[in-house]
């Protein structure tokens, strides 16, 4: 079974999305990086959150809008959500359940990477022991406000492995294995 990896970029000061969920501040942030190129190639699914899967898209009015990964991966989607939308939407799956969703997307993903998308649903695989590894790209910008890459109200500890570090020119690229 593949394993289930969080990526994300995020400013320096530790925001995935600017207030009230704005994604325009990456823009400036996706340019060339082997790491991330290198990762989309070992991504065989994605277990998306209903607000990034509705949320503010950085390439919004470009011809790479609603693609994953501006348009450089493709394949099956689950979004965990408790409100589906009406009408399908092609590739993707809307499923209610964490452990649904997870075991959906590993069947889907084969031994490729199951890669998580959303704060929230990154929090949730880690309170439930399911995620493997933690590739973030850290811009260098600070935002001051907006969705944490991990928020746990109250606190707690997740002690995490550095497995690699690499640079790129618009981002630090840091890649660590869940150890507790």
């Amino acid at each position: 079974m593949g394993k289930l990896l969080y990526s994300a970029t995020m400013s320096l000061d530790g925001f995935i999305a600017g207030p009230g969920g704005d994604m325009s501040w990456l823009t400036d942030y996706l340019g060339p990086n082997p790491a991330v190129e290198e990762l989309i190639g070992r991504i065989g699914a994605l277990l998306v959150g209903n607000r990034s899967f509705g949320g503010d898209d950085p390439h919004k009015g470009t011809d790479k809008e609603g693609k994953a990964f501006g348009g450089g991966w493709s394949g099956p989607q689950f979004v965990l959500t408790h409100r589906p939308p009406e009408r399908q939407v092609p590739g993707t799956t809307f499923v209610a359940d964490l452990a649904e969703g997870v075991a959906a997307a590993r069947a889907a993903a084969g031994d490729a990477y199951v890669n998580v998308i959303g704060a929230d649903v990154a929090r949730q695989c880690l309170e439930a022991r399911l995620l493997d590894e933690v590739f973030v790209c850290v811009a260098p910008i600070m935002l001051g406000d907006g969705v944490r890459l991990f928020d746990h109200p109250g606190g707690r500890t997740v002690k995490l492995e550095r497995l690699s570090l690499t640079e790129a020119p618009l981002a630090t690229n840091i890649w660590l294995r869940v150890v507790s």
